[in-house]
């Protein structure tokens, strides 16, 4: 199992919307397993309910979510790990800094990845269908793609703004998803898993 860690700072809103709507979006089958954390959670039970609300209206299941903190453990874990802002990667590189190679923001992630398909010379790159290789050429290429705004990289918090915002996040963050969706489908191969499986020991059983 390939798992995709999504972290926010509460797990309240941004990245439970990121691993659900993610698990709504793959293809039935798919070796992905997206989980969340947050770098200022503590563990709890249920949804917030205007997130729940919000997820479910753009086909989501919020049903059984249990928020929890970041820990080493869980970036240790996790096949990449997604901030949904610039401070949630540095947060996770922080607990884990070997990890610091799969620790990507959503959209920097999207971004880097989207080129995964093809090398300058128009041909998929060696190794392209492992996870893993994946992961490690967006990594290599964060140094030489062309520059963004910082907070391009970023998800805007909701947290304490009026209800509007919180719709906006999350479309914000299905789009997003959406756009990781063909990058994360055609990864799910055996040889992937196997490679993470040497790479990223399981930190941690069912989440519930």
């Amino acid at each position: 199992m390939i798992r995709v860690l999504f972290v926010c700072t509460g797990n309240v809103h941004r990245s439970a919307l990121a691993e659900r709507l993610l698990a709504a979006r793959l293809p039935r089958g798919q070796a992905v397993r997206p989980e969340s954390a947050g770098t200022q959670a503590w563990p709890r039970s249920g949804m917030e309910h205007s997130t729940r609300r919000v997820l479910e209206r753009l086909g989501g299941d919020g049903s059984g979510f249990v928020a929890r903190p970041l820990t080493a453990r869980l970036v240790l874990g996790s096949a990449l790990v997604l901030g949904l802002s610039r401070e949630h990667r540095e947060a996770a590189v922080r607990l884990a800094p070997s990890a610091m190679r799969r620790c990507f923001t959503l959209k920097e992630f999207v971004r880097l990845a989207g080129g995964e398909e093809a090398d300058g010379d128009g041909q998929r790159p060696e190794g392209a269908g492992d996870f893993a290789a994946v992961v490690a050429a967006a990594a290599a290429r964060r140094g030489h793609a062309a520059p963004v705004p910082p907070e391009a990289d970023d998800v805007a918090d909701p947290r304490g703004r009026p209800s509007a915002a919180l719709v906006r996040c999350a479309r914000e963050i299905d789009d997003v998803v959406g756009s990781l969706i063909p990058v994360v489908r055609s990864l799910g191969n055996d040889a992937g898993q196997s490679a993470l499986a040497q790479k990223t020991p399981s930190a941690y059983g069912s989440r519930n």
